[in-house]
């Protein structure tokens, strides 16, 4: 079965993935006595011949995983040009050959992940896997928090901005919370050259001690400087099946001052009803009906009311009864009278 150069010489345990890529840039891998530079060529590790340096890639070695407790000034490395003393010089016994994953610098003590497996190597070291690196940190004097929160969102180093990191004050080494040296806890997604270091240096307080605690899910308090173990079967297992982190972003707190605009904007109760659908409109009428109709109220509306005339009492008769109950018949001139006058 045909893979991609870089991942079979990974799989050899040559190196990590990374690291073969770097090497077929450069030339130093070989496919069939041709030298390969392009990163998607192909190859069968069981039948093309495959050499890195000169020397051919034999099959694919048992993979081993190795924690380790790496004391200070002790380089993460294979080999130093220096002739300094290295994390391999401290695990004893190991024919397969193992390199470390990730680094941690010369000045710093913690948890080191070695092994010959290129494919976890891959996904512990690099952040979008989800592999974060626990750190204990001493700081000199007491930060304030709003420094802090700027290390949170992350700050520009060497021309390049920090990924978001978790960090919690754990106590400080005076009498009270402001006095003394700092610890934190750090949380970080990414390995670059002495990046905690760097960003306490930025804010204006410098790391005295930095001690990695975790790798992942994978820690050890039992681990003292300059002894290693094996990984179970199940650490392995959790390094392996490690996805991919969600991106939360912190909400920045909002100030309670309202501005000023806010106190003009109208509530609920103020703000004017729905405007009514086509449905529940009444229709509209002609033009002209609506201007006798405009007319006819200006009119009405003009027009005065006469007052109410006083009721005048009427005089009582005799027998109780008014005056006026029954009026006189009162003949007109020039009337004609009425059949019933003329006979008599």
């Amino acid at each position: 079965m045909q893979e991609r150069l870089q991942k079979i010489i990974a799989h050899a345990g040559v190196s990590s993935r990374r690291e073969a890529e770097a090497m077929i840039r450069e030339g130093r891998v070989t496919l069939n006595g041709r030298v390969v530079d392009e990163l998607g060529t192909r190859a069968d590790a069981k039948r093309d011949h495959i050499k890195v340096d000169g020397k051919l890639i034999t099959q694919a070695e048992p993979h081993r995983y190795i924690l380790l407790y790496k004391p200070k000034e002790v380089m993460t490395t294979v080999e130093d040009p220096q002739g300094r003393r290295t994390v391999i010089d401290l695990v004893r016994g190991i024919r397969e050959r193992i390199y470390p994953v990730g680094r941690l610098d010369f000045h710093s003590e913690g948890l080191v992940l070695l092994t010959n497996d290129g494919e976890l190597a891959f996904k512990v070291s690099h952040p979008t896997h989800g592999s974060v690196k626990t750190y204990s940190v001493k700081v000199r004097g007491v930060p304030e928090e709003r420094l802090v929160d700027k290390l949170r969102r992350g700050i520009t180093i060497d021309g390049k901005r920090t990924l978001p990191c978790d960090i919690e004050r754990m106590h400080t080494t005076g009498k009270r919370d402001d006095e003394g040296n700092s610890w934190f806890e750090v949380k970080l997604r990414e390995g670059r050259t002495q990046q905690i270091r760097k960003m306490f240096q930025a804010v204006g307080h410098p790391v005295s001690k930095l001690r990695r605690v975790a790798i992942g899910p994978i820690s050890d308090p039992k681990l003292t400087p300059g002894v290693w173990r094996e990984l179970t079967k199940q650490e392995v297992k959790m390094l392996e099946t490690m996805k991919e982190p969600k991106k939360t972003v912190k909400a920045r707190p909002v100030s309670r001052k309202k501005p000023a605009s806010a106190a003009k904007r109208p509530t609920a109760a103020s703000r004017p009803k729905s405007r009514p659908t086509a449905a529940s409109r009444p229709k509209s009428r002609p033009a002209a009906a609506r201007s006798a109709s405009a007319r006819t109220e200006t009119r009405s509306s003009t027009r005065r009311t006469p007052s109410p005339r006083p009721a005048t009492p009427r005089p009582k008769t005799a027998a109780g009864k008014s005056s006026g109950s029954k009026k006189p018949a009162v003949r007109r001139s020039g009337a004609r009278p009425s059949r019933s006058s003329a006979r008599r």
